[in-house]
């Protein structure tokens, strides 16, 4: 297991204060947002509690996820260079370099280069360059009205929604297949002087990912000596970032907060019990659990379906936050807050 300690220095000037309240802006790769997830605009993107009794809700009611079938192109060339299934290790290790380029894109630079190839092909009349060239253009456009426009990826104003009201101080938080940690970044903003473990078991989610997250994004939080809002950057947070299989890791349950996003549908049924048991294993006594996983809705279906080639390496489901729920609390926990935040849905639980 490595670890690695990000202390909690500042580097450079933060470009950002809380004066700035309100403000979003479009950087080339991902959007600033530091307005109010209270806002009449933005509550159209959120539900909250739909279901009142968890107690009476069964499979029969809410149905099956929807299992994403598309794979990656690089997938299908691994799987028949090798002669087998593409392992989940080397799955992850695809999908995340795979995402991490997108990530890092100057998206309105990259929509002018793609869209001069396309009208290239075009003229010479070279079919396949004009087929090819039309997907990239398409892939494009789509990450930029996903992630940029509507950041609908981290989608800030809809996490701090999820996250609020919290009985922490100060909390111990443990992310779970950590990525870049954005969620858990965001977590601890809300709620300052938090101590964070991220886990992932690919190291380039250390070395890359989370090393390459841009300083300079602020993450609104609270200031707890004036009760008023405050601007955090990654450098500002306690973090260790743990390489790591969780199934190995040594902690007990000593965190307030256990945190995964994404996770859960990545696993068929007979393994969802053991992954919503790897948040009650290290979860203190009245602690939470909280969990996010795509939404399934026609638009996230064609996303996945566009973007297969860099989402697809792993098995996936899109599921209703009925289904998310029923999986967690059919496994030993109360659900204390759930909802759907645009792309995503989540669940705040506590054990029962």
């Amino acid at each position: 297991m490595d670890v690695n300690t990000r202390p909690a220095v500042q580097t450079r000037e933060n470009p950002y204060t809380a004066a700035e309240m309100e403000h979003t802006e479009l950087k080339p790769n991902y959007r600033v947002d530091l307005r109010s997830h209270t806002s009449r605009e933005y509550q159209k993107f959120i539900s909250l509690n739909p279901v009142n009794d968890w107690s009476l809700l069964s499979w029969k009611d809410v149905g099956k996820p929807y299992e994403v079938k598309s794979v990656a192109h690089d997938r299908k060339i691994w799987e028949q260079e090798h002669g087998a299934t593409m392992d989940t290790h080397t799955a992850w290790t695809h999908f995340n370099q795979s995402f991490h380029q997108w990530f890092i894109k100057d998206v309105p630079a990259e929509m002018d280069k793609e869209k001069d190839e396309f009208f290239k092909g075009l003229k010479a009349f070279n079919f396949r360059q004009i087929r090819e060239g039309l997907g990239d253009v398409v892939r494009i456009h789509l990450w930029n009205y996903v992630h940029r426009i509507q950041d609908g990826v981290w989608d800030p104003r809809g996490k701090r929604a999820l996250f609020e009201g919290l009985d922490v101080q100060k909390p111990r938080i443990l992310f779970l297949g950590a990525a870049e940690g954005y969620e858990a970044m965001q977590l601890a903003a809300m709620y300052p002087g938090a101590e964070v473990v991220m886990v992932d078991y690919d190291e380039y989610c250390l070395t890359t990912r989370f090393a390459e997250f841009p300083e300079a994004y602020p993450f609104l939080g609270d200031n707890p000596r004036t009760n008023s809002p405050q601007i955090y950057y990654k450098q500002d947070f306690n973090i260790e970032y743990v390489v790591s299989d969780i199934r190995k890791l040594p902690y007990g349950q000593e965190f307030d907060i256990v945190l995964s996003v994404g996770l859960l549908e990545h696993f068929p049924d007979e393994i969802k019990p053991e992954v919503v048991d790897w948040h009650r294993r290290f979860l203190k006594p009245g602690g939470y659990a909280i969990m996010t996983t795509p939404r399934n809705q026609l638009k996230s279906r064609l996303f996945y379906q566009i973007m297969a080639d860099v989402m697809n390496h792993t098995y996936r489901e899109l599921m209703t936050v009925q289904q998310m729920g029923l999986y967690i609390y059919e496994n030993g926990f109360d659900i204390h807050r759930h909802g759907y935040i645009k792309v995503h849905n989540g669940v705040v639980a506590r054990l029962r």
